[in-house]
């Protein structure tokens, strides 16, 4: 995906829902992305298994329960999980416009499922960073 791609999706999202969200402990990498997402006006929708609240935010267990449209898919969990969690964002409706794998993270089967199904992906790249890059 190209920087002028990447930019209008980013300029043009509200929603964005971080799979694998939590705030304790704090100073984690996906604690820190959450938090700057928040400051940077997207509406962000947690998603953890099991927690109830994260950023002060109603969580979710998962894509399915959240009840408004998800723009951006952006996972942080281990690249075992992500092929299922490609699988949960097709099914959305409507589908989000963008599913982000955070950095370090890598899945060769999420990347086929969602290429196969016109669904654009980022791998390995931190949204934050490339939210500052692009953007600020």
């Amino acid at each position: 995906m190209s920087d002028a791609e990447l930019r209008k999706i980013l300029e043009q999202v509200k929603t964005i829902a971080v799979i694998g969200a939590k705030d304790d402990p704090p100073g984690q990498a996906v604690d820190g992305v959450g938090r700057y997402l928040i400051q940077a006006g997207y509406e962000v929708i947690p998603v953890h298994p099991v927690r109830q609240k994260v950023w002060g935010l109603t969580c979710y267990k998962e894509l399915a329960e959240i009840p408004v449209p998800v723009h951006v898919v952006n996972v942080f969990r281990a690249p075992e999980y992500c092929a299922q969690h490609a699988r949960e964002a097709l099914a959305l409706v409507p589908r989000p416009r963008l599913f982000w794998m955070q950095l370090g993270i890598k899945s060769p089967e999420a990347a086929s499922l969602l290429a196969g199904n016109g669904l654009p992906y980022v791998e390995n790249v931190c949204i934050m960073v490339e939210h500052r890059r692009l953007l600020w």
